[in-house]
């Protein structure tokens, strides 16, 4: 047995699915995979399994706007940990089309609206600084025309007369399980109850729409490469008076080829010729505020660590600054010419132990080249 690995070919659905098409393919998965229907399929349960974990992250705007991006590792390294069994109530509907309990499908009390996931990328200066960011994305949000009732201003709305108001269609059956009652949505008023006589023409009656929105969001200084900001109510648009969903901003944070981060860290490297590193000299070092003077004592050894006090990344919400660790690379001289081999020879004929002496062990040397 081979199972698609994304998720997407698992139920059968494109990329661009919406969510309707993906609760329809794996309710049509689920009864022909479900262990109690297919028993005769040793590898049902398996199967099961596999089409409910892509459905529960499919399903869900927020990781599937994380799988989008970054695969299913995103999603683990999130926390994202499948159940294998899906939604009971869509099971539930894949075998019997309503709700288990007869009473979905009419119209509810106020729901509020999905959330909504986006990424913007940063610099790591900016990151440092904090910044404002302009995020653009789609929504759906309340009809400015109807104010989100459906009909064009200054007509009625009147009872549907498919369903009596209820906003459901009710039907019993038998099944292996017993007698059901299968009740489902109203397919005039949708599970509403009232249908306005004359639409709204700019919302087709659905009383919201999909727009293009643009926030600006506040970056905070010392955010991290992978961590979210999120902003109450820029979401999908509740139903029947709910309130909005939220918007989910995850912040990406370009590398930096000077630098590497390490917490509230941050570390580089410079190249030292090993005369100026015996001698001891001073050279300029990279820093987020620009260049500064770093002096390298005489006598520093290869991969020796020097250290810059508060030139790091500032703490999260926080005044403190972390850092700048500089990793000293002593560079050995290569291609001399007769005159600079005179001289290095004469320099080491004058070396004795004092000057080659050192304190530390083998197992020392070894950590501190390797950078442990």
């Amino acid at each position: 047995m081979s199972i698609a690995s994304d998720y997407y070919e698992r139920l059968g659905v494109p990329r661009d699915a919406d969510g309707e098409q993906i609760k329809k393919s794996f309710r049509r998965l689920a009864r022909e995979l479900h262990p109690d229907v297919n028993s005769d399929d040793p590898e049902a349960e398996t199967k099961f399994k596999a089409a409910a974990e892509a459905y529960e992250v499919l399903s869900d705007p927020e990781r599937r706007a994380t799988y989008d991006r970054y695969g299913a590792d995103g999603l683990r390294n999130g926390g994202f940990q499948p159940s294998g069994f899906g939604s009971f109530s869509d099971i539930f509907d894949a075998f019997f089309g309503g709700d288990v309990f007869g009473g979905g499908g009419g119209r509810g009390g106020p729901a509020q609206g999905g959330d909504i996931a986006v990424t913007a990328t940063i610099e790591l200066a900016q990151a440092a600084t904090g910044t404002p960011v302009d995020v653009a994305y789609e929504a759906v949000v309340r009809c400015e025309t109807c104010h989100g009732n459906g009909a064009e201003p200054g007509t009625p709305i009147e009872t549907c007369e498919r369903c009596g108001g209820s906003g459901q269609l009710r039907t019993v059956s038998r099944t292996p399980f017993g007698q059901v009652v299968r009740a489902t949505a109203c397919d005039v008023c949708h599970g509403d109850g009232r249908v306005p006589k004359s639409p709204c023409k700019t919302c087709q009656g659905r009383g919201r729409k999909v727009s293009r929105m643009t926030v600006s969001v506040d970056v905070p200084a010392g955010i991290s490469d992978g961590q979210r900001i999120r902003l109450s109510e820029r979401g999908h648009a509740g139903e029947h008076g709910g309130p909005p969903g939220d918007l989910y901003v995850l912040v990406r944070v370009r590398e930096d080829q000077r630098f590497v981060r390490d917490g509230d860290d941050l570390v580089t490297a410079i190249d030292v010729a090993a005369p100026l590193a015996a001698l001891g000299t001073t050279l300029e070092v990279p820093t987020l505020d620009g260049p500064v003077a770093l002096e390298v004592p005489a006598g520093t050894q290869p991969h020796e660590t020097l250290t810059l006090r508060g030139r790091g990344m500032p703490a999260l919400r926080r005044g403190r600054r972390g850092d700048l660790r500089v990793v000293v690379n002593v560079v050995i001289p290569r291609r001399l010419s007769h005159e600079q081999r005179e001289l290095m020879e004469r320099l080491s004929a004058t070396l004795g132990e004092e000057n080659l002496r050192n304190d530390e062990g083998v197992f020392s040397k070894l950590k501190r080249a390797f950078g442990a």
